[in-house]
């Protein structure tokens, strides 16, 4: 398992966040975010049940995972809710098609979602999407974000930020390969 320290964008440190990323079985992916939140600042979206797919999370505090594939320009994005609802999406290039939301990739299930005292777990199989472009984990990489919502504001935590804007779609910024 690794593990990454994510950063805010405008460098708020009243939150601290780190992201693990684990690879089990032959196409399963397990990610974990651990929040530091002594103040209590961060604002929770409200609960829902059995793990609906929904769009629009990040306009609410939202755990993202990013899936590039290594000379290609197609990826995924993941999109993870305390509230425990999630959405996949999927672009053939950088933000392209530019569909608000974005499409759904139905390649990606979800195995498990779960809020817990320290953060979220989440347990997806990549299946479908590694069958289907015959990809192997080394082709893989990946980039673990949040938008964190806070009494305070909002707050884009990542790997890196290397462009001037808070952009996620920033394949530079994915710094996971296995």
């Amino acid at each position: 398992m690794a593990s990454y320290e994510l950063n805010a964008f405008d460098r708020f440190f009243d939150i601290s966040l780190v992201g693990a990323i684990e690879q089990v079985n032959p196409n399963t992916l397990n990610v974990g975010y651990w929040l530091r939140d002594p103040n209590q600042l961060l604002l929770y979206p409200e609960a829902v049940a059995a793990h609906p797919r929904k769009d629009f999370l990040w306009q609410e505090t939202c755990f993202e995972i990013f899936i590039g594939v290594q000379g290609e320009d197609y990826y995924r994005e993941i999109n993870l809710s305390p509230s425990e609802a999630w959405q996949a999406y999927q672009f053939e290039e950088y933000r392209y098609p530019e569909d608000m939301p974005p499409k759904p990739a139905y390649d990606i299930e979800l195995n498990q979602l779960k809020r817990t005292h320290y953060g979220l777990n989440v347990s997806l199989d990549l299946t479908d999407f590694m069958v289907k472009h015959k990809l192997n984990w080394s082709d893989l990489f990946i980039g673990l974000s949040a938008v964190l919502v806070t009494h305070k504001g909002e707050h884009y935590y990542a790997m890196q930020h290397s462009s001037p804007l808070a952009d996620f779609h920033n394949k530079r910024d994915w710094l996971h390969t296995f």
